[in-house]
């Protein structure tokens, strides 16, 4: 019977092999069969987080993706039903800002003379148009989810469920209308919440000012003494209304004189630094004893009554300042609370664009950031500015226009998420965080400084709020439109649930009769993320919803990048515990940004986007893929550019293919089939260990995905392949040229596992080698390697002494290959002996030492225990770092005592026992810092306590033999450029200088056999000519 293997070319375009098993996961319902099969098993739940589809994806939707489906694979291939539900984000500022910028608006004005129904329209549109580009780019790089029963979050399904949630925290008391100061954005008129503030801070220099507040009752006033204010935000000067002093805090009237002028100025004690010149203390006042002294204010632009005097409030600090801080409660939320508590009024002179009212003095109409330069040269022509400092500091900017910010207040609605801090403290700590510092570090910190989430947003294209009141603030909120079309006595099943057709829909108060409307504000679109767990099921209205729900909460898995820990991670968090009592995620997998090959973020303005499909088109998927998983630690962030992809599909991909072509290659030639696979037992030592190191690595890569670490099973994985190839594949040569069943057994088999281990993280190379390599060796193979399980580790199989002795082998040809590089002496050229200085050396098989003496070229391998003197000078001295460790104070002590000692008498005691004693001291080899110089004739090299030294007398045998490789390697490489099959039998005619002639004719035998020659004749009528060695060689086909 023919054997089924068939030769693989060793060259592979990633590309054109990735588009072919597309087609071929697309026609065979590779992902569908996937998740059919595991129906019924134990559940396994992933929330994608939905991208807004209104722009094109960029390279960090490729770094998400990446990491949200090789985890699901994964779990697959563990036997679990792993349900993977695209989604679409669809409302929110982004959305209608874009939108403002294709119609050339500026603002709301535009919006509502355009038409609210028109404007939505327009939304829905944009937030559709790139959903092709997003799916082409998702399938591209074999992301499984399913798009055919995406969730987006406009749908009516879903806002109905958003509106059920809403009216769960309503009917809790949480969900609450209050007149707070909140960050506001002047240029798209509405609130933001913490979460989104958090987002948009940007670098600014604003001018700070400290500013002299004269008093105006009291022996202070007599004093002619001013308060010192110091602020940030000279804006807010027009509106000021009192100035808080700490009550405990210490605060001095100092007399200054600077250049024959004196003035009183009050600061706090701590902070008298500030005040220039000579100082006299006249006197030190409790903060307490300052309250409601009158002062007069910088600028009387505006009327506010009743006001103007010292208030007392603990948030005051003395770090920085003057430690009497200005308040202007129309802009700060503590200004707000401390001046209500004296009974003050809020004056609000900015209007919501941002821009001082019309009828203000001086600053009437320009915008509050541009009116600090005016206020300045007002301060310093009326003489009230004391100092004035450009302060750079991060200011926070709107997270999508990025204009600055105000803290403004106004009425919005809020959910109490204060209430259940607790909840949500306790939530966290049941969390599996990757990595585990954010749990109490980034997000921990954010939960413990938890204000409640400001919701309403003052726009248009959101989930509207479900709440109608009537004038008499009677209000109702409500969960579907099944409930609003009985309240309004009309069916309204079919109504779209978005404004402005909600907003037409009123009915008559319950309480009082009197017309309830809906209130005028939608959400904050990170509602809607956070409430997909439930919404995306249409959750409980929708039939089959609930059970759908309950099969899939809390979720097993959810990955996005770092900055979502106060975006979709908290808002996930905190909605699930407000409803459920439980937060929707167990374990959270934080990803670090992308950056380009310099370290620089990529934007278009920089002009370093790397495009995702063409990135993939040139290097593949799998390389993007296996860059993004295996080159650092997810939550890392990640230079990516095509020369470090490159280096990727060198290192790993080509080899692990080039492994399979090999194996091909010699099981086609071969006729092997498996059926002639001998037990393991059976196999030889080199096959029993890449077995062994085979088994142990499924157990460490199942760990590290079990643990969402992609990075160890990359590392794992690629150092397996080196292994693998570059040890025994090329230590076992001889036997696949010979067809060696049970090296031919051993290799398919360790493919076979490696493609399986391999398949999450490139999910198309290993499908590629399971289609060519497996599938045609057995019938019974599985469809597709994503349709296989798992693979289980045989523990039997494993040999851990095995494993550290080629290790050990391994580690000693790299030092030998290291002298011989630094001798200049070829590989080929034989040498006679080698010392060898390595733990366990010893007891290290007989074939081991054989392959290092293969390796390196080398017929005799000795102890170098004892002859380390007559090899090399050798010099120690103490390492601190690992002396000071142990030995703390002593540790000079010991660096002496190793200074006195025998430097080679300690260095052989150590390599052979592994401990010494000075002294009272044990000592290792980590303990020194080691100098050898080799001795003339010797050539050294020695890394972490292991040497290898190496006898360059080269005798005129030794020579020969040399010159006998050489020839070997000439004819071998004629006969690959040549074209000839690996079994193809071969005649050869040579001629050679007189050098070479005899070393050819004495090893003639030994060439036939190496290079599978039937006769060898020497033809002097060969040109010998400039070759390298003095030979030329002719070949045909016997």
């Amino acid at each position: 019977m023919p054997t089924p293997f068939r030769a693989i070319s060793a060259q592979i375009d990633l590309p054109v092999m990735e588009k072919s098993i597309l087609d071929f996961w697309r026609d065979q319902e590779i992902f569908h069969e996937s998740t059919r099969a595991r129906a019924g098993a134990q559940p396994w739940t992933f929330y994608e987080g939905p991208p807004t589809a209104n722009g094109a994806p960029g390279t960090h939707h490729i770094e998400a993706r990446v990491f949200k489906d090789i985890f699901p694979r994964y779990q697959t291939m563990k036997g679990r039903y792993v349900e993977r539900k695209a989604g679409w984000d669809c409302h929110g500022l982004p959305v209608e800002i874009a939108v403002e910028k294709e119609l050339g608006f500026s603002g709301k004005g535009d919006i509502e003379e355009f038409g609210i129904a028109k404007f939505n329209e327009k939304c829905r549109e944009s937030v559709t148009r790139h959903v092709g580009a997003f799916t082409a780019m998702t399938e591209r790089m074999g992301f499984w989810v399913d798009f055919d029963e995406a969730y987006w979050t406009m749908a009516p399904e879903y806002v109905e469920s958003v509106w059920w949630s809403l009216k769960e925290i309503w009917k809790k008391g949480l969900l609450v209308q209050d007149h707070r100061v909140a960050p506001y954005c002047p240029r798209c008129g509405t609130g933001l919440s913490d979460h989104e503030l958090a987002q948009g801070y940007e670098t600014v220099i604003d001018p700070s000012v400290y500013v002299r507040f004269p008093i105006t009752s009291g022996e202070l006033a007599d004093l002619g003494a001013s308060l010192l204010v110091w602020t940030t935000t000279p804006w807010t000067l027009v509106s000021n209304t009192a100035i808080a002093v700490h009550p405990d805090v210490d605060y001095v009237v100092v007399e200054s004189t600077v250049e024959d002028t004196k003035e009183v100025l009050i600061v706090a004690e701590p902070l008298l630094s500030v005040v220039a010149g000579e100082q006299r203390v006249i006197k030190v006042i409790k903060g307490a004893d300052l309250e409601r002294t009158k002062y007069k204010r910088p600028f009387d632009y505006i009327e506010i009554p009743d006001s103007h005097f010292v208030v007392l409030a603990t948030y005051v600090t003395t770090e920085d300042g003057t430690g009497l801080v200005h308040q202007s409660p129309a802009f700060g939320a503590d200004d707000l609370q401390v001046c209500r508590a004296y009974g003050l009024p809020v004056v609000n002179p900015i209007a919501p664009d941002g821009k001082f009212l019309a009828d203000v003095a001086v600053v009437g109409g320009i915008f509050f950031k541009e009116a600090d330069k005016v206020l300045v040269k007002e301060l310093k022509s009326s003489g009230v500015l004391y100092k004035h400092l450009p302060y750079e500091h991060p200011y926070p900017h709107c997270w999508r226009c990025h204009t600055a910010l105000l803290y403004y207040a106004q009425p919005s609605w809020y959910i109490r998420t204060t209430m259940i801090k607790d909840a949500l403290i306790r939530e966290n700590e049941k969390t599996d965080w990757h990595p585990e510092t954010i749990k109490t570090g980034r997000y921990g910190d954010w939960l413990n400084n938890n204000i409640d989430w400001a919701l309403s947003r003052n726009r248009y294209w959101g989930t509207p709020l479900p709440i109608w009141r009537c004038e008499n603030k009677h209000e109702i909120c409500v969960d579907s439109l099944k409930e609003l079309s009985g309240l309004a006595g009309k069916e309204l099943s079919n109504l779209d649930p978005h404004r402005p057709f909600v907003d037409d829909i009123t009915f008559a108060c319950a309480d009082c009769n009197s017309t309830m409307v809906r209130v005028p504000e939608v959400i904050d679109c990170w509602y809607d993320s956070g409430a997909m767990p439930f919404a995306q099921w249409g959750y409980p209205h929708k039939e089959g919803s609930v059970e759908k729900f309950k099969a899939a909460y809390p979720a097993d898995f959810i990955c996005e990048a770092i900055d979502q820990t106060r975006g979709w991670f908290y808002t996930l968090m905190t909605i699930g515990t407000l409803v459920f009592n439980e937060s929707s995620y167990k374990s959270v997998l934080c990803l670090g940004h992308i950056l380009d090959k310099d370290g620089r973020k990529m934007s278009k303005h920089l002009g370093n986007v790397l495009e995702p499909i063409s990135l993939m088109d040139q290097h593949g998927a799998d390389a993007v893929r296996w860059y993004m998983l295996a080159s650092g630690s997810p939550w890392s962030a990640r230079r990516v550019g095509h020369e470090a992809i490159s280096d990727v599909v060198r290192k790993t991909l080509l080899t692990y293919w080039n492994t399979i072509s090999f194996h091909a290659l010699y099981a086609e030639a071969s006729d092997f089939e498996l059926s002639q696979s001998p037990k393991v037992a059976d196999r030889p030592l080199m096959d029993r260990w890449i077995l062994s190191e085979l088994n142990s690595l499924i157990q460490r890569v199942d760990k590290a995905y079990e643990g969402f670490d992609s990075q160890s099973a990359g590392r794992d994985l690629a150092r397996f392949i080196d292994d693998l190839s570059n040890w025994y594949v090329r230590r076992s040569r001889r036997r696949f040229w010979d067809g060696d069943v049970s090296a031919l057994a051993t290799l398919h088999e360790s493919l076979t596992i490696l493609s399986q281990l391999l398949a999450p993280m490139v999910p198309f190379i290993s499908e590629h080698a399971w289609q060519v390599l497996v599938r045609v060796a057995d019938p019974k193979a599985a469809k597709s390697v994503h349709l296989t399980d798992f693979p289980v580790a045989t523990a039997d199989l494993i040999n851990p002494e095995l494993n550290k002795q080629v290790a050990m082998t391994r580690r000693v040809v790299e030092l030998g290959r290291s002298a011989r590089a630094e001798s200049a002496i070829k590989i080929r050229q034989p040498l006679q002996r080698a010392l060898i200085s390595a733990q366990g050396w010893a007891d290290l098989p007989e074939d081991m030492k054989a392959q290092i003496s293969d390796e390196l070229n080398v017929l005799e391998l000795e102890d170098i225990a004892h002859a380390d003197g007559d090899l090399v000078d050798i010099s120690v001295k103490a390492n601190f770092k690992s002396l000071g460790a142990r030995y703390g104070k002593a540790v000079q002590e010991v660096a002496a005592l190793i200074n006195v000692a025998a430097a080679t008498d300690l260095v052989r005691e150590l390599r052979k026992d592994g401990t010494a004693k000075l002294a009272s001291f044990d000592i290792t080899l980590e303990d020194l810092v080691i100098t050898e110089v080799p001795k003339s004739g010797w050539m050294v090299a020695s890394n972490d306590g292991e040497s290898v030294a190496l006898d360059l007398a080269l005798s005129p045998a030794l020579i020969s033999a040399g010159n006998l490789r050489e020839v070997v390697r000439l004819i071998q490489e004629r006969r690959k450029s040549d074209g000839f099959e690996i079994s193809d039998r071969i005649k050869v005619r040579w001629n050679s200088t007189a050098e070479m002639t005899q070393t050819i004719i004495d090893g003639t035998s030994h060439i036939c056999d190496e290079v599978l020659a039937t006769e060898m004749v020497r033809d002097e009528s060969l040109d010998i000519g400039g070759g390298d060695i003095g030979v030329v060689v002719a070949i045909s086909k016997a």
